[in-house]
């Protein structure tokens, strides 16, 4: 997109927890419009009054071409773009609540990250699904290693986003793409969403091993047969292998399971040192997409004769009482395989 077009281009953001803050503060440092809405009239009061979202992301100030509304339609109507940051389990109630307001040439961007537990339908799967009226094509994901604070802090991040139109996927790119956040294309939607949603039950798992001290080397074979699982999931539902040794893959999965900002980590952590889900949700204000993600996983995969074990084990912490001991000695006692066979 040209830069002269910058200033007349009209963005709109919905969701105001760290991650949409994050991505609203980059485009608006471009010089774009934007308009982010929060769902607390609370944390819209905050940023409008202290140039900072004090709830969700404190102590990075926002530019003044961010603006910040409690009113879902303002923020969507009129817009160039609309970027959805909203958690995983609202996605199809949020569509569903602005898709009139949204005009058929909108460009549609999800950066949540999550399969639905019901439908196991993708963030943009649900999307097309509620806008029927916007040309698939324009529905693109972005999704990579990006922690919300250091995109915040505007240290060096790269992420990768995806269209199955390569010029939408080019387009978005341009708007996204500064000094300090570099942005690659792909056209494997499915990939990309798939390893986005995925990583957070793997990086439950690593948060387990780490919050048992278990070791290195047992977190390094966690996250490599994670990884295993995200491609032998994501291939079964259309997907590249290729995808899963990119940033939306790997990338994004080895700061997910080591990286101390991580919150589907912390709630693993917690769960190793002997906390309950229950009481580990009480004390988080953001949401951990992992936990949800993990229901639509096992689900997903039972459904496709698909075999995942860690997530299943992810599963059954999570829901069925399954103690992590008894979740680490099913796995190391599996039936020997070799390593390669089911990796494609």
């Amino acid at each position: 997109m040209p830069h002269r077009d910058v200033e007349k281009f009209q963005i709109g953001v919905l969701g105001a927890g760290s991650w949409g803050t994050a991505l609203s503060m980059l485009l608006a440092d471009k010089g774009y419009s934007v308009t982010l809405w929060a769902y607390e009239a609370e944390v819209a009061r905050e940023i409008v009054e202290y140039r900072e979202n004090r709830s969700y992301l404190p102590g990075i100030a926002l530019p003044d071409t961010l603006t910040a509304t409690a009113d879902m339609s303002l923020a969507v109507r009129e817009k160039d773009m609309v970027l959805f940051v909203v958690p995983s389990h609202v996605m199809r109630e949020t569509a569903r609540n602005v898709s009139r307001e949204i005009a058929r040439e909108t460009l549609l961007v999800t950066a949540s990250k999550g399969i639905e537990n019901v439908t196991h339908r993708t963030m943009t799967g649900i999307l097309k699904e509620e806008m029927i009226h916007i040309p698939e094509e324009q529905l693109v994901v972005l999704s990579g290693p990006s922690f919300a604070r250091e995109v915040g802090e505007k240290r060096p991040t790269v992420v990768t986003v995806a269209s199955c139109s390569s010029d939408i996927a080019r387009r978005v790119q341009e708007i996204f793409a500064g000094p300090a956040f570099r942005v690659y294309t792909t056209e494997d939607v499915m990939g990309v969403e798939v390893g986005g949603a995925m990583k957070n039950v793997i990086a439950i798992a690593a948060g387990v091993v780490d919050g048992m001290e278990l070791g290195l080397n047992t977190r390094a074979a966690l996250i490599t047969r994670g990884l295993a699982e995200i491609r032998r999931l994501g291939v079964a539902m259309g997907a590249s292998h290729h995808t899963f040794s990119g940033l939306s893959g790997v990338g994004d999965l080895m700061l997910t399971c080591t990286g101390s900002l991580s919150r589907n980590h912390t709630v693993g952590q917690l769960l190793g040192q002997g906390k309950t889900l229950d009481a580990i949700l009480k004390e988080m204000r953001m949401v951990a997409e992992g936990v949800k993600s993990a229901r639509s996983v096992y689900n997903l995969s039972a459904k496709l004769g698909v075999e995942l074990p860690i997530c299943n084990e992810v599963y059954r912490v999570l829901y069925e009482g399954t103690t992590p001991r008894e979740a680490v000695d099913r796995l190391m006692n599996r039936t020997l395989k070799q390593e390669f066979h089911d990796l494609m």
